[in-house]
């Protein structure tokens, strides 16, 4: 099957799903097409015993895909970029410390609650995962996806400031989840031997590097940007940005998530307002809006099909269903110490521990670190376990947030 093929299917996949679940379910988006894209997987799954064979050729298309390298080295850029151009800055700000938290700390936090209990947990049912690669999975499932909430936020009129913290923490817990994945691979692979400086040392590099480098490649990207006035150029060069700038950052190993959140941040604040006209600005912002809705219906129309090319046993499913109360436990606890601590000292909306833990979601990157993993049978484990927590997080939590939200805004 080739590229063409390949890209044909998912796009046309993706408009098909999108309009069964715009005339028939009318659910939020992102969490429609990915519901529609399940159920016709499970409806191969019925068809193959029947003797249809498409369930052949999809998984033989998703083997192509490589889901991991699409989404991390591909997609993964335009996302990022595409979410930050339209967050204000100025709102991020006042949120900083919170989102910086949220984004760091709670990140590395959650990844050793979840692991630890997740050992246990495992154990219990007598699934023997070492103890790294249940850090691993910690990792895995930290970040959190703003994708299919902000929306229903939105409809449910939350307040700004929650949602520049949801916003900011998932731009910003995207890259430091992968620093976090990347130092407990070489651990669980053996591939180093790192002492405590050298994970410093490597979290400087990625974290710190991708900051700076985002900048500077934002600030001469907004400069050529001001130079000229002609919106196709202007959009080129945002183009240039995205895949030009991640390429480059990784080869530098570098954060390459972060550099990108950063320099799209610098874009969409200084480079909107500054550096571009009326006419380029409404182009530039209807260009990344296409691309935006675009990719992420084809990226959960992936995460649906998905279930395809996944081993399921008994053990690793019920290890699914123990790892979803570990993982919003683990959640509460690193949402809602650091809050009730900067309650001292600030304020925040009604309910904030509590949306801000079920409103937390995992999308895509959870999936596709996981199957980054080397092929073993820990390896499908853990894939499976991360894919069910992904399920639930989007179909459950997605859908049942907004009343949450509402309830917390009658209550102010």
């Amino acid at each position: 099957m080739t590229l063409f093929h390949i890209i044909a299917i998912l796009l046309t996949a993706s408009a098909v799903f999108s309009y069964i679940n715009h005339r028939f379910l009318k659910l939020p988006t992102t969490i429609g097409i990915m519901l529609v894209a399940l159920c016709f997987s499970l409806l191969l799954n019925v068809l193959g015993p029947l003797g249809v064979e498409i369930e052949h050729e999809v998984q033989i298309m998703l083997e192509g895909i490589e889901f991991d390298d699409t989404l991390l080295h591909g997609m993964l850029s335009f996302l990022l970029f595409a979410g930050a151009l339209h967050v204000d800055l100025s709102e991020l700000a006042k949120q900083r410390g919170v989102i910086f938290t949220l984004a760091t700390a709670s990140v590395i936090g959650a990844t050793f609650i979840i692991g630890t209990l997740c050992w246990y947990a495992f154990a219990l049912i007598g699934l023997e995962i070492p103890y790294i690669y249940c850090l691993l999975f910690g990792a895995m499932i930290s970040p959190t996806d703003p994708i299919a909430v902000l929306g229903i936020l939105k409809q449910a009129h939350a307040p700004k400031s929650l949602e520049a913290k949801i916003t900011g923490e998932s731009l910003f817990n995207d890259g430091m989840a992968v620093v976090v994945f990347l130092v407990l691979v070489r651990f669980a692979t053996g591939e180093a031997d790192m002492s405590a400086g050298d994970i410093l040392l490597l979290f400087t590099q990625e974290a710190v590097g991708g900051v700076l480098f985002g900048l500077g490649a934002g600030t001469l990207t907004y400069w050529m940007l001001k130079s000229v006035d002609n919106y196709q150029v202007e959009v080129l060069l945002t183009l240039a940005l995205v895949t030009g700038g991640y390429a480059l950052a990784e080869a530098l190993h570098l954060s390459a998530p972060i550099a990108i959140v950063c320099a799209g941040l610098l874009i969409g604040n200084h480079g909107r307002t500054m550096a571009m006209s009326a006419h380029t600005r409404e182009h530039l912002d209807t260009f990344w809006e296409l691309v935006d809705e675009v990719l992420n219906a084809v990226l959960f129309v992936l995460i649906g099909l998905e279930v395809l090319a996944l081993v399921f046993l008994r053990e690793y499913l019920l290890a699914g269903m123990l790892a979803i109360p570990i993982v919003l436990l683990a959640r509460f606890i690193t949402v809602g110490i650091p809050i009730t601590v900067m309650r001292r000292f600030r304020s925040f909306s009604p309910r904030a521990i509590q949306i801000l833990t079920w409103g937390g979601l995992r999308g895509g990157i959870s999936v596709a670190l996981a199957l980054s993993l080397p092929a073993s049978d820990i390896r499908d484990a853990l894939v499976v376990v991360t894919y069910i927590v992904v399920i639930f997080s989007i179909l459950v939590q997605g859908l049942t947030i907004g009343p949450l939200v509402r309830a917390s805004t009658r209550d102010h």
